[in-house]
């Protein structure tokens, strides 16, 4: 529209839902469903314009689903069925766009038709996203405008950029209120940040910031909800709840913006010429209340409180497990459940999520095993009320030496035999999972993983890892929050030095570079910072280590290439986060 601005702004209140929902990838019909109940509620609350989440329609991310001609189809199908169904209030749903290509889409829909579509302008192409992959970038947004009201509407990385499409529609377009809906994953931290990205996007604009998140766990990622609202003086107005579906509603005063506005002359000079390259800014006049009543009384604003980090962290991993076994289909768990610190821990993240009948833990002694890690592993269970079976491996161990015996000849006892405890280990749990048709919950961290100290096709075995981004500092922190709640891990686990039993009196540190509390620090900075060897050994650690530290990480990938699924909830995760060569000869300096 060039350097046209819109009408002039008339005042006015507006009564906004934001429904941060856990959709599943793929299920069409039943994301639509889950759309039309809270559409419904929404309305029993008196909402006037209700926004849902980043593709909340198709769930996020489809990955290659979006190469599949009847996805893009039926997920369309599927829109066009919730149009004709709403009225009475304006709602903004994601979905996949398409014409001559795709687009991560936003539809605004009122009385029963689409009104208008933002097409996502900036495509994330880093960390965790492909999205140039799949879809085409956006080339135009809009200002949706009936009297009291101009609002703007949004997707995700859109709003991240200080100049995108939300300042085009404040500024050039008058828009009082800028909604962004999005799915932001989780990572320790993550809330914060995007918090206050936004509150200096609403006190920049001069406008009210509308954040509506998606919530669920889908394969590695976590999404944590905790959508927002800020005024037009970046103050925090209304906040929803983390790693939970909510439906926040608050009442807007858009008068406030206005005058505000009046008080702030450089933006008369700052939209004069103000344009986004290669966007082009429409405006959609709709009849935006239509009859339906104005709601009556004001709603308090409800901020939900922070986490602690360790709260957050916990409840991330619970979600992630949980909608990883019920979107794919299994009712039950089962891990090993050695005594140590890393199963206790898992073992309550499963009953938590799937509840404790739900879950299983087998401890599986060889002649390594301690009569305290027996007792142990019993008092988690115990402790949790799950189910608890024993099954000795020393049998099967014998057979595996005695039928190794010849090839073997010669050779001095070490990794090799001691590994074979972890395989006959993970083989038992597998036929657990393939008999009964139980999740294997995979019980290594972050810091084994990291160094190659896990046993491929042993203790690596399962088909989903709980702490696979869990440094084992932060293991020991997580226990000592669950614990906190309700005390279920012996203070024994916590305080006896980590094993893996596969030989007499071994000590995971004496294996090890270094103590786990620097090896943690190293490794934070060379997986999920990328430091050289001389950066990090210029933080104050031993050049010998760090070199050590580097060497195993490196030559390990192969090993983790072959590792399941995990939850990611640092920065940095291993596999769709981090994707390195397994060939690879470049040396770190």
């Amino acid at each position: 529209m060039g350097n046209r601005a819109l009408s002039p702004i008339l005042l006015g209140k507006l009564r906004l839902g934001l429904a941060q929902i856990n959709p599943t990838v793929g299920d069409l019909e039943g994301n639509a469903r889950k759309i039309r109940d809270y559409i419904a509620q929404a309305e029993a609350e008196g909402v006037e314009l209700l926004a849902f989440p980043e593709l909340a329609l198709t769930g996020y991310p489809p990955e290659d689903l979006l190469l599949k001609p009847s996805f893009i189809s039926a997920n369309l199908e599927a829109l066009a069925a919730l149009a004709e169904r709403i009225k009475g209030l304006t709602v903004v749903i994601g979905f996949v766009d398409r014409d001559q290509d795709i687009y991560n889409a936003a539809a605004v829909i009122r009385e029963g038709r689409i009104v208008g579509v933002h097409r996502k302008v900036f495509l994330p192409n880093y960390s965790v996203f492909d999205e140039d992959r799949y879809f085409a970038a956006g080339r135009e947004t809009f200002v949706f405008r009936d009297g009291p009201l101009a609002f703007g509407v949004s997707i995700c990385e859109d709003i991240w950029y200080p100049d995108g499409p939300a300042r085009l529609q404040t500024l050039s377009g008058g828009a009082q209120l800028a909604l962004n809906i999005a799915a932001s994953p989780y990572y320790l931290g993550r809330g914060a940040e995007r918090e206050r990205m936004l509150a200096a996007r609403a006190a920049d604009q001069v406008a009210i910031v509308a954040f509506c998140n998606l919530v669920g766990g889908q394969d590695e990622l976590v999404f944590d909800g905790r959508s927002v609202i800020f005024d037009e003086q970046g103050q925090l107005l209304a906040r929803g709840k983390q790693f939970e579906e909510d439906l926040l509603i608050a009442d807007l005063d858009l008068e406030r913006v206005f005058n505000r506005r009046l008080h702030d002359p450089r933006r008369r000079k700052e939209r004069l010429g103000y344009t986004l390259e290669g966007v082009e800014l429409r405006a959609v006049e709709l009849a935006f209340r239509g009859t339906r009543p104005r709601p009556q009384g004001v709603l308090a604003p409800r901020i939900e409180p922070e986490l602690s980090p360790e709260e957050e962290a916990y409840r991330a991993l619970v979600l992630g497990t949980r909608d990883y076994a019920k979107k794919n289909g299994f009712k039950k768990a089962v891990l090993g459940l050695s005594g140590g610190i890393d199963s206790a821990l898992v073992a309550a993240i499963a009953a938590d999520a799937l509840g404790k009948e739900n879950v299983v833990g087998v401890f599986m002694p060889s002649r390594f095993s301690s009569q305290a890690s027996r007792e142990d592993a019993q008092a988690v269970a115990r402790n949790l009320g799950i189910e608890l079976l024993s099954i000795g491996i020393d049998e099967t161990y014998r057979a595996y030496l005695e039928m190794l015996a010849e090839p073997f000849a010669g050779t001095e006892p070490g990794v090799a035999e001691e590994n074979i405890q972890a395989r006959i280990r993970g083989n038992i749990l597998m036929a657990l999972s393939n008999k009964f048709g139980w999740l294997v919950l995979n019980t290594g961290n972050k810091s084994e993983l990291s160094l190659g100290y896990t046993t491929l096709y042993g203790d690596m075995a399962g088909g989903f890892a709980v702490l696979k981004d869990v440094p084992k500092t932060l293991v020991y922190r997580l226990a000592r929050y669950r614990n906190s709640v309700s005390k279920v891990i012996p203070e024994r686990v916590l305080e006896k030095p980590p094993s893996a039993e596969l030989r007499p009196d071994q000590r995971d540190e004496a294996d090890l570079p270094a103590p786990y509390a620097v090896l943690d620090q190293i490794l934070k900075a060379y997986v999920e910072e990328d430091r050289g060897l001389r950066e990090i050994v210029e933080l104050g650690f031993p050049e010998e280590t760090v070199r050590r530290v580097i060497e195993l990480v490196d030559k390990n990938e192969y090993k983790r290439r072959q590792s399941p699924p995990g939850i990611r909830i640092t920065p940095r995760a291993f596999g769709r986060d981090r994707r390195l060569p397994i060939t690879n000869r470049f040396s770190p300096r």
